[in-house]
């Protein structure tokens, strides 16, 4: 494994509708390039979306660079490199040895990590959950629901429990802001089946917090405060940026890229 020895990571961020990348500043946690945005491949199929993806990181500044971390989030449970599930893409993921696909079409190291984790994993470095105390879920509401379990600001990876079976269906499918767009919902409508989610996850993590990111939480004084649970719910810091941001910072190996538990009052 190459040793990253610079201050800035690349992340990639790969969801059922679109692929997105940027150059990013592990200390600030901001862009320093433009982000480039490619629609994701009908289909979702493992060669065309690595092509997209290989396509994105020729065009960012200092791709070449391996002192540079270069991390990718992918919809999907990822072990050692391979995808163990495929949410909003092709099934020819499921069991696919996809770190090492990427690295031969990129022609570098790269980390590999759920999308979901991702989003958490910015929020606990650079955002909402930043030295939180106790269980907090993260739920990323897109084309899917992604979910991101942190205690004490450490990850707990692939926790998908956006996939929870309620009243016989996975609950992505009639909950997800995709869901949502489809069937033509209110905020009203569909904040009473995010209530119905919500409260399934109270009562089987019992958290402390709430973050809610994904793009549409920039609308999220439209929805949040229509969900009725007794767990404080928040919206996310850097909601359709999360995933670029985590997927770098969990690439980093140089520059804490564990959060570290607050001492404070300690």
């Amino acid at each position: 494994m190459t040793k990253h020895t610079s201050p800035v990571a690349i992340g990639i961020d790969i969801g059922g509708t679109g692929i997105k990348g940027a150059t990013v500043d592990l200390e600030k946690g901001v862009f320093l390039s433009d982000r480039i945005k490619i629609a994701t491949p009908a289909g979702g199929l493992p060669d065309d979306i690595v092509a997209v993806v290989a396509d994105i990181v020729s065009q960012l500044p200092s791709s070449d660079d391996e002192s540079i971390a270069l991390g990718v989030a992918f919809p999907a449970i990822v072990k050692h490199g391979r995808t163990l599930s495929a949410a909003n893409v092709s099934d020819e993921w499921i069991g696919l040895k996809a770190e090492k696909k990427f690295e031969k079409a990129i022609g570098r190291d790269i980390t590999f990590v759920n999308d979901a984790d991702a989003a958490g994993f910015a929020e606990a470095r650079f955002g909402a959950a930043k030295d939180v105390e106790g269980v907090t879920l993260v739920t990323t509401l897109g084309t899917g629901i992604g979910t991101a379990l942190l205690f004490d600001g450490v990850l707990v990876p692939n926790a998908e429990l956006g996939h929870l079976e309620i009243d016989g269906r996975d609950i992505e499918t009639v909950a997800s802001y995709g869901a949502k767009e489809r069937d033509d919902l209110g905020w009203e409508e569909w904040a009473a089946l995010l209530t119905t989610f919500y409260r399934r996850l109270e009562r089987l993590i019992a958290p402390d917090l709430f973050i809610v990111g994904g793009g549409v939480s920039k609308h999220h004084e439209q929805f949040l405060p229509l969900i009725d649970i007794d767990t404080p719910i928040i919206a996310a810091t850097h909601r359709n940026k999360a995933g670029i941001l985590g997927a770098a910072a969990m690439a980093d190996r140089g520059h804490a890229a564990v959060p570290e538990r607050s001492t404070t009052g300690a």
